[in-house]
């Protein structure tokens, strides 16, 4: 059963239909339903941390609450006459200093049971020794040693700011970890520092500001701007630093973040931060993302997505060979042509879709034939021209003139003069007699068209001057024999008829991935019926033509490179005349064949 598949798989149709059409739907369906739950999670994760966002805003109201009741508080403190001389004023005496704390102690409570500040302990101390504690519970060791506590630096260095801090495992604080604001209190007239001001809350009542919105997997840490934990839902992280959860906060503040991804020891957990100015602190909450996964009914999404997948391959499997069915007898017709015969046309029978690919198939070998008749027509035209090009490539006359102009040189008894020529003339009849599909290069060419210019200017003298310009990265290129040599011909004997001197140029230059080669001559010019860039009417001017023949050499380079190249004639009578020819530049000779 294996077998039969894996066979059918590889050589039916409907075979290989199918298993691409299984592939591509179980491809398909698999990444729609991996979207769908990556989609789920992260708009679950967005409303969750919209949901979060508003509990944090909450913790932040209550946060604020609670620093504007200590803000108030110590303003009236600071504003308080009654304080500032008991904290100022030098010892009177016994009976005045027991008044002068009483009045000092009534005056406390007065502020204090105005504000909700009942789990809170202060702590007031003057420059010298006299000092205040509301419960002595918060900090069991001596105002001293309150006063050399590090805080106490801090609150002078940050006066007259309100700032908090965090207290743990010290003497004073009975291992109870404390968090306390603190704010030095200054004269009004002369901003001179009379005390220091403490309001201290353990970390456990600290909690009751965030408690209700914390659960397993959903823990609140509160962290000062160096990334100690000061406070949190789990108690083992209060006290320690993390610079990871500190660098999280500082990019949520910044860049105006909803949330943020982090891995911590133990999970991954969706943060979201918020900055609290007041207390200087942040507000962070993690929920653990494996919390939030299970709130979303994955499992059914999958069965469901298999359900639908098992289905659609069903339906896929009937259709598929429902549809394959015609074209496999098609396919058995067509199979039935003979190599290599194009005649062996197919009965057109099936369904409609059958029927076209049939009569698709049979046109199609209308046209190859046609095709096949047009190519071997062409071909048969290029042959005859290429051998028209060898039966026109040595001018009878010219042989003649060269070989008498020789004759005349040894007479004469200029016997290096001829042997140069005669040189210049094999040259070109090697360049001439061999094969006409071959090519040289540009600098072969310039040394074939020096020569026979040189043979000209033996028989007929040095009126007419050839000067050549060549581009020096143009010399190794390659273009086909005897392509330049019919304009300078043409423009030696029928450019100039009416003048007896004149110069000739070649110019090969390189354009891009073009080699443009160019014969000018200030000859007579002639008439093109005032349109540029066009080959003459070879019937009109046929004393123009000689050797290969412009026409010639323009259909041999469509017949190589096709019709992005070829020959353009620009002249006007009495202007003289500018022949460019136009090959694709290439360095290395084609492989033959």
């Amino acid at each position: 059963m294996k077998l039969a598949w894996r066979q059918g798989t590889q050589s039916s149709l409907f075979g290989k239909i199918f298993v691409v059409m299984v592939i591509s739907t179980i491809a398909v369906a698999a990444t729609t339903s991996w979207m769908t739950v990556k989609v789920s999670q992260n708009l679950f994760l967005n409303t969750f941390s919209i949901t979060n966002s508003k509990i944090i805003q909450q913790i932040k109201r209550n946060f604020e609450t609670f620093n504007y009741s200590v803000v108030t508080a110590s303003n009236d403190v600071m504003q308080s006459g009654t304080i500032k001389n008991f904290l100022t004023e030098t010892s009177g005496g016994s009976l005045a200093d027991v008044q002068a704390y009483y009045k000092m102690k009534e005056q406390m409570k007065h502020i204090l049971n105005g504000l909700d500040l009942s789990d809170v302990g202060t702590v007031v101390l003057g420059m010298g020794d006299r000092s205040y504690f509301s419960d002595r519970n918060y900090w069991l060791s001596s105002a001293a040693s309150l006063q050399s506590n590090a805080i106490t630096a801090l609150t002078v260095n940050e006066a007259p700011r309100l700032s908090y801090h965090f207290l743990r495992d010290e003497k004073g604080t009975a291992g109870d970890p404390l968090i306390v604001a603190t704010r030095a209190l200054l004269s009004r007239s002369t901003k001179e520092m009379y005390g220091q001001l403490y309001f201290m809350i353990r970390e456990h009542d600290f909690q009751q500001f965030y408690s209700n919105f914390t659960s397993t997997g959903n823990d609140v840490i509160i962290m000062d701007r160096t990334g100690l934990i000061i406070s949190s839902n789990r108690q083992g992280l209060i006290g320690q630093r993390s610079g990871d959860m500190l660098a999280r906060a500082e990019e949520i503040e910044k860049k105006q973040l909803k949330s943020s991804s982090i891995k911590n020891e133990t999970a991954d957990v969706l943060m979201l931060s918020e900055y609290l100015p007041a207390c200087d602190f942040y507000i962070v909450n993690l929920v653990d993302k494996k919390l939030i996964n299970k709130m979303l009914p994955v499992t059914w999404i999958t069965l469901i997505c298999a359900a639908i997948i098992s289905a659609a391959l069903l339906a896929l499997f009937l259709i598929t060979r429902r549809l394959t069915r015609s074209l496999r007898m098609l396919v058995r017709q067509m199979s039935s042509v003979t190599k290599r015969n194009f005649h062996n046309y197919i009965a057109i029978t099936g369904s409609y879709e059958t029927r076209e690919l049939g009569t698709a198939f049979n046109y199609m070998l209308d046209e190859l034939n046609n095709y096949i008749l047009q190519l071997v027509a062409t071909q048969r035209e290029q042959r005859n021209a290429e051998l028209a090009a060898l039966q026109r490539q040595i001018n009878p006359h010219f042989l003649y003139n060269t070989l008498a102009s020789v004759n005349f040189l040894v007479q004469r008894g200029d016997n290096a003069k001829a042997t140069e020529t005669m040189h210049a003339l094999i040259s070109l009849l090697q360049n001439s007699i061999s094969n006409v599909e071959e090519t040289i290069s540009v600098e072969q060419e310039v040394l074939n068209l020096k020569h026979y210019a040189f043979i000209n200017q033996v028989r007929y003298g040095t009126g007419i001057a050839v000067d050549y310009f060549i581009s020096p990265d143009c010399l190794e290129a390659r273009l086909p024999k005897l392509i330049l040599q019919p304009f300078m011909e043409n423009a030696f004997f029928h450019g100039f008829k009416e003048r007896s001197a004149g110069y000739i140029y070649v110019i090969i230059s390189r354009e891009g991935d073009t080699l443009r080669c160019e014969v000018v001559d200030n000859g007579d010019g002639m008439d093109l019926d005032g349109e540029e860039d066009k080959l003459p009417d070879s019937n009109r001017n046929r004393h123009l033509f000689t050797g290969i023949g412009i026409r010639n050499v323009h259909a041999r380079i469509l017949l190589l490179y096709g019709k992005d190249f070829g020959t353009t004639i620009q002249s006007r009578p009495g202007e003289g005349t500018r022949v460019t020819v136009r090959l694709p530049f290439r360095v290395e000779e084609p492989p033959a064949g």
